[in-house]
Order: C-alpha cells, then structure tokens, then sequence
C-alpha cells in the first residue's frame, strides 16, 4: 500500500493545531477540501484516525500511532533538507556506540559538551563491536567508541585517537597498605584483571612475565564497571585505568598504589567516511590525531 504523504501532512496539521478549520487556515485550504483529503487518507489506511466529537475531533488509538510516526517521518525529512544544506534544523541529534565493555566515566567525559548542551539530543547505544560498526555502516550511528582498532580497518574506517588512559593498580585502602611496592603487591595479593584478550590483559601479562611474577587471580573480567565493582568490595587489587575508579579515588574509598609501567589503555572513535558527517562530531574529534 503505497501511503500518500501530502495527505499525511494535511492530517498532521489537523491533529497539531486541533481542528480542521484551525488547520485550513493556516494551510490556505477550504474545509471541506481538507475534510476531504483525510477522508482518503483514512480510507487509504482502513481506519478512522478522528472521532467526531460535536465539532471538535479526536484522536483515536490508530490517530495517536499516526500522529507519532508523522512526527518522525517529518522530522527526519527536515533533518535531512537541513543536512544536505549544510545548516541545523532545530534539535540536532548525535548518535554514540559504545561497546558495552568501555569504561562509563571516560564516556561521560567525552560528551559531556554535548550532553550539556539542550539543543542536542545525545543518543548512546551500547553493545558489541561487530554490531555497532554495521550500525555505523548503515548510517544508523554516527561514531563508535572503542578501545581496540576494530579488524574490519580495511572497510574504509577512519579510526581517531581521542585519549590514552595509564594502568594502574588500585584497592581499598587497608589491602595497599603503606610503604609497599609495586612488585611485592603484583606477587602477594590476588588480583582482579581485564579478560584475556583485551589490550591491558595482554600488556600486563607481558610485564608480569618481565617481573617474573606468577600472579595470583582472584578474578577476571571483560566489563570496566564489573571490574570496578570487584575492586570497591575488596576482592582483590584491580588492574584498570584509573578513569574508571575516579569517583571512588575522590572518595577515597579505592586508591591508587601506582601506575604500571608501560601500560596505557587508547580510546578510540571510529566514523565512516561521509558527504554529509554530523557537523556535531567536529568539534569532538578537533585535534584528535588518526590512529
């Protein structure tokens, strides 16, 4: 059923200004031509998106679903003049991947600008890395935030270094101690630990093979929030950036026995290569050197 979207445009004016005389004035049409035009389109539809009620109209339940989709069809299409023109149109739209394992807080900072701003609505979604980058193919999201270079790099991907995190080691207060080194920490307390597989894993595993240590693991995972959790209720010393616990640092309910050598966690933000990219991700990614 092919839908006519002229008549579409007519009902949506008859439902936001509450009338169908309201509407054909303002449309320059006469009233019965426009009661008219909904006709079809209900007939088009096979239901009534109006109760006559005395003079006033009402909408019904199929009325209401309509309206709503004629708010977003209408919407995307000035979106879409305002693109191709190079300019706003109203409220902008950023639409944010973020695979589900990235810490939240380096989130936050990263959009905080956006988010603060109210002629910007920010749309996260979370998920894995093969999902949101065939979001971001089908134009469905505008950038992705990762922490590892996705191997799909030779589909045209265009991948921005946007921060480098050190690694340290942290705890609660009473399982670091005073005066205690790093090495003796690495050797003697259990540690909780990023999952096999992530950058971090694999640079710590390398230096506790450098430091000859055979480290003791009371647990392992591939969330940042989960690891953060572990490490608040004093399972073990968690290997993590230290964004990750900044409001617990702050707090001083965690701290930070020390940075790990050589280890250093990259984020970063993945687009596509646009005509038309979101003039909103400008401003994000000013400075941000290719990685």
């Amino acid at each position: 059923m092919n839908l006519n979207l002229h008549h579409l445009r007519l009902f949506h004016a008859i439902a936001r200004e509450g009338g169908i005389s309201a509407a054909a004035a303002r449309l320059n049409l006469s009233p019965p031509a426009l009661s008219a035009q909904l006709r079809q389109l209900e007939e088009r539809l096979g239901v009534d998106l109006f109760l006559r009620v005395g003079r006033r109209l009402q909408l019904t339940e199929a009325g209401r679903i309509a309206l709503a989709h004629a708010d977003a069809i209408f919407a995307t299409a000035d979106e879409l003049v305002a693109t191709l023109a190079g300019r706003p149109a109203g409220r902008q739209v950023l639409r944010v991947g973020a695979i589900a394992t990235l810490s939240r807080n380096f989130q936050l900072e990263f959009l905080r600008a956006p988010l603060l701003d109210p002629d910007i609505a920010v749309v996260i979604r979370s998920g894995p890395e093969d999902v949101l980058l065939a979001q971001l193919a089908a134009l469905e999201l505008d950038v992705v935030l990762t922490n590892r270079v996705p191997p799909e790099t030779g589909r045209g991907l265009h991948l921005h270094a946007i921060a480098e995190q050190p690694v340290s080691l942290v705890g609660a207060p009473a399982r670091v101690g005073t005066g205690r080194t790093l090495a003796d920490l690495l050797a003697r307390e259990p540690l909780v630990l990023p999952a096999p597989g992530s950058a971090v894993r694999a640079g710590f595993d390398a230096l506790a093979e450098r430091m000859g240590l055979a480290p003791r693991i009371a647990a392992e995972a591939d969330d940042m929030a989960m690891l953060r959790l572990i490490a608040r209720a004093d399972i073990g010393l968690a290997v993590l950036p230290s964004v990750v616990v900044r409001d617990e640092l702050g707090s001083g309910d965690l701290v930070e026995a020390g940075q790990l050598p050589g280890l250093r966690e990259t984020f970063l933000a993945v687009t596509l290569p646009r005509r038309f990219p979101n003039p909103l991700l400008a401003p994000l990614l000013a400075g941000r050197e290719p990685a």
